[in-house]
């Protein structure tokens, strides 16, 4: 496919912002199953750019004078088509290190034993194809009733969430079974369902060795395939998180975001 991605971030505070640092992973990679034909993201000010640990593009800018609004936007176009299997290059965070649970992600012992006859005994795509479909039956898709902050233990106490709750689930079970996993931040193309274009699943490690990782979508229980643009991985929403900041002042604020992708016919 041929898509059109606009991404639209707005902050309004009811005092002066007095000093803010931004982090954004706004920028898809060029990997297997994408292909970027332009992107550009726009900020208040010029923003430096650098790679992290994961590999991500990473863009930080600073405001040191006060203000009351802030927009940041993403914007380009991707040839996507079918993929949900990706290699690492050298540089690569060690799978090793995606065996280790984040405070979101750390299952509970209920969770655990709920989930015991699903999880998966090796790190084939079948058998954690089976978990996912587990997860995606047990936390129904309900958006409003969790945010960033909730964890994979609170969801899974409340039985629902979004996407980025059902990877946060996804990743501590398949962690706890010893396998390696990422979570991954991107955009989902489902005409028929704009809510989920703002979108996370995850990866697994199939072949520690050789760095090959499988690309699950929790939320419908499949193989990630050309609907799927990848922005950035990490162990949890948290390090892969397309925008995320720190500020002083500004009292209470008001974020809207806005996501639009259109196929290019």
């Amino acid at each position: 496919m041929h898509l059109k991605i606009r991404h639209r971030t707005e902050y309004r505070y009811e005092t002066p912002v007095r000093y803010s640092i931004q982090e954004l992973r706004l920028t898809p990679p060029q990997t297997a199953g994408q292909k970027i034909e332009r992107w550009k993201v726009g900020t208040p000010i010029k923003a430096s750019t650098s790679h992290d640990v994961f590999g991500n593009l990473c863009s930080v800018f600073v405001q040191e004078s006060p203000y009351t609004s802030m927009m940041i936007e993403a914007e380009g176009e991707i040839h996507t088509q079918d993929a949900y299997e990706f290699i690492d290059t050298p540089k690569a965070v060690s799978p090793f290190y995606l065996l280790q649970q984040t405070h979101l992600t750390e299952p509970t012992q209920e969770m655990l034993s709920f989930f015991e006859k699903h999880l998966p005994k090796n790190n084939t795509i079948e058998s954690v194809l089976k978990l996912a479909s587990a997860v995606q039956a047990t936390i129904a898709y309900r958006p409003g009733e969790t945010n960033f902050a909730t964890t994979a233990a609170q969801s899974f106490a409340l039985k629902s969430g979004v996407c980025q709750d059902h990877a946060h689930v996804m990743l501590g079970l398949c962690r706890f079974s010893g396998i390696p996993a990422r979570y991954v931040s991107g955009y989902f193309f489902a005409e028929e369902s704009p809510n989920l274009a703002s979108h996370a699943w995850i990866d697994f490690c199939s072949d520690i060795d050789q760095g090959i990782w499988q690309s699950i979508d929790i939320t419908h229980a499949c193989l990630a395939d050309a609907r799927h643009i990848r922005l950035a991985i990490g162990r949890d929403y948290y390090s892969a998180a397309p925008v995320k900041g720190v500020r002083s002042g500004g009292g209470g604020e008001e974020l809207s975001a806005s996501i639009s992708i259109q196929q290019v016919l």
